[in-house]
């Protein structure tokens, strides 16, 4: 395992903050889902959840040290899942119902299986930092190949639907708050990507900023679009954030 001469600085602790909020962003969104039902709120909720989760097993990095299991479930929750259940709620909530499922039958056994191989890939401990994870341990390298994809996907219908939505409700005369709402959502998952590609070179502090600035903008673009305008879009059905 590297234990090179390291001194934890502020940064590392960041994602503390960013589990803290997650959770609370949770107890939100999870709360409309019980109130409301959808299979776009549900796997939302999801998303929040596994959002924390890798948060939080950076957190328990920082303050425990790293070892194999923790930087494999580490790898799981951040680079296989991602931002993946997350854009599965835009696809239920963007397509008709069967679309979507079988896009989840299709996408669902893919994530399965690149989590599994993280799981069953050998680790080089001699790569093995002990202040941050990272998926230079994993000595199955091609399962990072994998991910590519799953990010691609995510982006195409989280970043790529908020996107759609904010110049559609542009050009709505009533749509102000939820184009607003949906530039927030796009720049917000744009954040954790950007930081996560830092990431692969390295530089996994990049990844801890763009997680926590990236939960509070979709936080926001979620809140902002569930504002009614003054006027109601006659025929315009409430879009729960998009």
């Amino acid at each position: 395992m590297q234990d090179s001469i390291h001194t934890l600085r502020a940064i590392h602790y960041l994602p503390i903050l960013t589990t803290l909020f997650s959770l609370f962003f949770l107890i939100s969104i999870g709360n409309r889902y019980l109130q409301k039902g959808g299979s776009h709120l549900l796997w939302w909720s999801i998303g929040v959840f596994t959002y924390g989760l890798g948060t939080f097993l950076e957190s328990a990095v920082t303050l425990s040290g790293n070892t194999p299991f923790l930087n494999k479930s580490w790898y799981v929750a951040g680079a296989i899942l991602g931002g993946y259940p997350l854009a599965q709620g835009s696809v239920y909530l963007h397509l008709k119902k069967r679309n979507a499922d079988i896009l989840t039958f299709i996408t669902v056994p893919f994530i399965l299986f690149a989590g599994i191989s993280v799981f069953l890939s050998p680790v080089n401990n001699e790569v093995l930092q002990t202040f941050r994870p990272g998926g230079d341990a994993l000595e199955w390298q091609w399962v990072r190949l994998l991910t590519p994809f799953i990010n691609i996907y995510s982006a195409i219908f989280l970043i790529g639907t908020a996107f759609w939505s904010a110049v559609r409700f542009s050009k709505i005369a009533n749509g102000k708050n939820r184009a607003i709402g949906n530039v927030l959502i796009t720049v917000g998952a744009l954040l954790p990507g950007i930081g996560g590609t830092m990431a692969k070179a390295g530089v996994v502090e990049a990844l801890y900023v763009g997680e926590f600035i990236g939960i509070i903008l979709i936080w926001a673009g979620y809140k902002y679009c569930l504002v009614q305008n003054p006027a109601v879009v006659s025929g315009q059905p409430e879009l729960e954030g998009h």
